[in-house]
């Protein structure tokens, strides 16, 4: 019989440990039919092979510091900046005169508004101004101030962003005044949230489609996040 046969017989005395590593012990058992000299020959050799002794090594996660995602934010500008785009599939993030203008809305099939900027003296529409339309209105009065806490309503908005995703032919638009910082900040909270995504994956996703410049605050509240998330998921 091969150790080809031996090593992937589904027999009982054949195991693995958590990290993926063959169990030395185990091994000798599943092969205890050879002969000495043919045992001591292959751990010199076949248990000695990185694909079967041991598994690849990944580098720990390393954050990003401030100083690097301002420079990617700067580097990765795209050519091109409108009222509204579409940046993850069926999630679009936009300006206050995209908001305020309905009937592209609806023509472009948003069912979902999040209004990051939301308030009497700030991007004031409201679920009353959405009244008569298919438009649902979710509202949350931000300042686009580096000492605003932004990171209280990652979690909240990033569940009604894919609850509402989750709902068949719904579309939704994430807005602030311009579309870069507030509204921004939101919708990477949520790719990292929802989406298992790095802040620089998000950043990335995001720039792709549009350019954004979160203010320093809100980005040290997603390198908060980041962190947070990253050794939730054993990568720190």
């Amino acid at each position: 019989m091969t150790l080809g046969l031996l090593l992937y017989h589904p027999g009982p005395q054949f195991c693995h440990q958590k990290s993926g590593d063959v169990d030395s012990a185990c091994l000798r058992r599943a092969l205890c039919g050879l002969s000495g000299k043919r045992m001591d020959s292959m751990q010199k050799q076949d248990l000695r092979r990185p694909k079967i002794h041991g598994a690849v090594q990944v580098p720990p996660y390393q954050p990003p510091t401030l100083a690097s995602l301002q420079r990617l934010l700067w580097v990765r500008r795209t050519a091109t900046m409108t009222h509204i785009n579409e940046v993850w599939p069926n999630l679009f993030l936009g300006d206050a005169y995209a908001a305020r203008d309905k009937s592209r809305l609806i023509q472009l099939g948003i069912t979902h508004v999040v209004n990051v900027a939301a308030g009497k003296f700030q991007v004031d529409t409201g679920a009353k101004f959405y009244r008569g339309t298919p438009l649902e209105y979710y509202g949350i009065e931000a300042d686009d101030n580096p000492f605003f806490d932004l990171s209280v309503y990652f979690l909240p908005v990033a569940r009604y962003i894919r609850e509402a995703l989750n709902s068949p032919r719904s579309r939704v638009l994430v807005h602030c005044a311009m579309g870069v910082s507030r509204s921004a900040t939101v919708v990477l909270a949520f790719l990292m949230i929802c989406e298992n995504m790095t802040l620089v994956d998000a950043i990335q996703t995001v720039q792709t489609h549009r350019d954004i410049c979160p203010n320093s605050g809100f980005l040290r509240q997603l390198q908060v996040l980041d962190n947070r998330l990253r050794r939730e998921s054993g990568q720190l």
